[in-house]
């Protein structure tokens, strides 16, 4: 862009007016620049050098520009990218539901609370199920869901909390995935819950927790892979040795 060194000239109101009466003066692009160019009085451009007489006009200081002009759209609309609120809000709810489920069935599995088995009731549904040691994987499933729920909750340790909530998910799934996805028997649940524990474990627990600004925070891919490879050797180790 250019702007006129010029001012008008005559005490007219518009700037134009010497550029209709052919005077010199006036904002506009096509003054007597032109002629001395030895071209068309309408077109600054020189033929004989194949280039454009600028002597007249000096570069626009781009300083003032403000540098967020880059952000308006085609359509003339300036949209501002930035922090807000809604994607912690959003983890919150996540981890909320997700961590409440576990914390309740881990109550059950323990405790024996809100008519569950406890922990002897569990271990005899592991031993008919396969699996050895059955007291010792019981407590270790049943702290693992109530320990990992309430993390959950309070966005403390998030990533380990979501990877071992998601390796108790894996071993229910590899046991029941035989019953198909649907029915009594289906995995749709277990599916949605392991699904809901990866998206915490690589999203992280969000501002609205007290794991805000710890390392793992800050690092949420690295501290993801990280707790994954942990619960993913744990789930292997309940599913294969203990089975």
């Amino acid at each position: 862009m250019a702007t006129h060194d010029k001012g008008s000239t005559t005490s007219s109101a518009f700037s134009d007016d010497s550029f209709y009466s052919g005077s010199g003066g006036g904002v506009h692009h096509f003054d007597d620049s032109a002629t001395r160019a030895g071209t068309d009085a309408l077109s600054p451009f020189d033929s004989s050098t194949k280039s454009f007489d600028t002597t007249a006009y000096t570069p626009l200081d781009k300083s003032t520009v403000d540098a967020r002009d880059d952000d308006v759209f085609a359509d003339g609309d300036r949209r501002k990218f930035g922090w807000t609120a809604g994607p912690d809000i959003g983890l919150l709810g996540l981890r909320a539901v997700l961590g409440g489920i576990f914390l309740l069935h881990g109550l059950q599995k323990v405790f024996g609370l809100f008519g569950g088995p406890g922990i002897n009731g569990f271990a005899q549904s592991l031993e008919k199920m396969g699996y050895r040691e059955s007291v010792v994987l019981a407590w270790v499933t049943g702290i693992t869901e109530l320990a990992g729920g309430g993390l959950l909750v309070l966005g403390l340790f998030t990533p380990l909390a979501a990877a071992g909530l998601l390796a108790v998910m894996a071993n229910v799934i590899a046991l029941q995935y035989k019953g198909g996805f649907f029915g009594p028997n289906g995995v749709e649940l277990e599916l949605a819950l392991a699904g809901m524990a990866f998206a915490a474990l690589f999203a992280g627990p969000g501002r609205a927790a007290l794991d805000y600004n710890r390392s793992w925070f800050r690092h949420p891919l690295a501290a993801g892979f990280i707790a994954l490879l942990i619960g993913a050797g744990g789930a292997a180790v309940t599913y294969f040795v203990f089975r």
